[in-house]
């Protein structure tokens, strides 16, 4: 793994601390609906508050296009911050310029300062060298704590850390550190499940773990995919048929860098998609033409299940089927519990991350159980896709 300044390594005590966070929390009717990444955030924001750092968090939220929308305002996140804080959180109306400065300048030894939304200014996106140099005049060093904002080329996540001296926050270190454990310098054999419903977004991802890992796991509605390439009358069930020809080649592929795939052995079907439709398990040679797969059955997940049982870590991305509505989260829930109980009593290095997995790891009861879920969505994915994040780049030791 690259090397990273991380906060030992940063005397904070009296230094204007710009700390990139990740506020683009869910909102609805003004309430935050999920307050993971607050949470995620305080250890780091403590540990420079509570050493004499003068903390100034800045974030993005939703996308107002370079405009200020009022909607799209921080300030309601100023309340959260400081209840999880336990202690006082100051805002400022702007993120840059005279506002930002005199908030800034304000600041006692240990006090904690939010801004305005970074994407009111089309500066952000753009990753434009002004932006970064006014961002990097309120600071005395950057830390960056938003992983799940990395794979991004934003003043705020990439231009500003190369104007001051940058350090990842816990967050990011936890984060790289995780991701280093499931697929840089991996503890094997290494098993991946990824699910979800279409092969043609992670055809990277699958690209790049075939050639990493030692079994892959496909599960899912791409699943689907991937069977009826090989033939498998799969009713209604939603599959890619253009995809048929790739997924082959994937297949051929995996086969050459010696990984082992695995796929469904039988299915759970119904007639429609709906909580507590009529189902049935079925092989996948004998899906009914009107009746459509929504979840992988007891012998797949019996298969999944003996390779974790060998595995020294897994990394996971995507459910095995409609997880959503029951009966059709029979196979997550499972798979999910025999992750936690091996990570908690044989040392399994359990990873997951990704939109619909933190929400059926959770469906499941499982995340504090497992070694690492990242609260991160595409940057997560991107890692895991081989490619390199911006914002982790630019922390890189030189």
């Amino acid at each position: 793994m690259p090397q990273f300044r991380t906060l030992d390594e940063l005397d904070p005590r009296g230094l204007r601390i710009l700390l990139r966070a990740d506020l683009n929390l869910p909102v609805k009717d003004g309430r935050i609906t999920d307050r993971t990444r607050i949470e995620r955030l305080v250890p780091t924001i403590k540990e420079l508050s509570e050493k004499g750092g003068r903390v100034v968090v800045c974030s993005h939220f939703d996308r107002p296009k370079g405009k200020v929308v009022s909607e799209m305002s921080l300030r309601p996140m100023v309340e959260a911050l400081a209840s999880a804080l336990g202690r006082p959180v100051g805002f400022a109306e702007d993120c840059m310029g005279l506002v930002a400065e005199s908030a800034v300048a304000a600041l006692a030894d240990g006090d904690v300062l939010l801004l305005e939304n970074t994407r009111f200014h089309p500066g952000e996106e753009a990753n434009d060298p002004a932006m970064a140099a006014a961002l990097a005049r309120l600071a005395d060093a950057y830390v960056n704590d938003a992983f799940s904002a990395a794979h991004r080329a934003h003043a705020s996540t990439e231009g500003v850390a190369h104007l001051v001296p940058s350090y990842a926050g816990r967050l990011m270190q936890a984060e790289l550190e995780a991701l280093d454990a499931a697929l840089g310098n991996p503890a094997r054999p290494v098993v991946a499940i990824v699910g979800g419903a279409k092969v043609s977004t992670k055809l990277d991802l699958l690209g790049n773990l075939s050639r990493k890992v030692d079994v892959l796991v496909i599960g899912g509605a791409m699943a689907n995919t991937f069977l009826a390439a090989q033939g498998h009358a799969m009713g209604k069930s939603l599959q890619e048929a253009e995809m048929h020809d790739t997924a082959l080649r994937m297949l051929a592929e995996a086969a050459e860098a010696h990984c082992e795939v695995v796929l469904p052995v039988d299915l759970v079907v119904a007639s429609e998609f709906a909580a507590h439709a009529s189902s049935r398990t079925v092989g996948i040679d004998s899906v009914p033409e009107g009746m459509m797969a929504l979840d992988v059955g007891s012998e797949t997940v019996a298969m999944v299940e003996q390779r974790l049982r060998g595995a020294s870590t897994v990394v996971w991305n995507g459910p095995f089927g409609a997880f959503e509505i029951q009966p059709f989260d029979a196979a997550t829930v499972a798979v999910a519990a025999t992750v936690a109980g091996l990570t908690t009593s044989a040392g399994l290095k359990s990873i997951g991350g990704g939109g619909d997995t933190v929400a059926a790891l959770k469906h499941a009861g499982v995340v504090e159980r497992m070694t690492y879920v990242s609260s991160a969505g595409g940057a997560f994915l991107e890692w895991l896709e081989g490619k390199t994040l911006p914002g982790v780049a630019a922390l890189t030791r030189d």
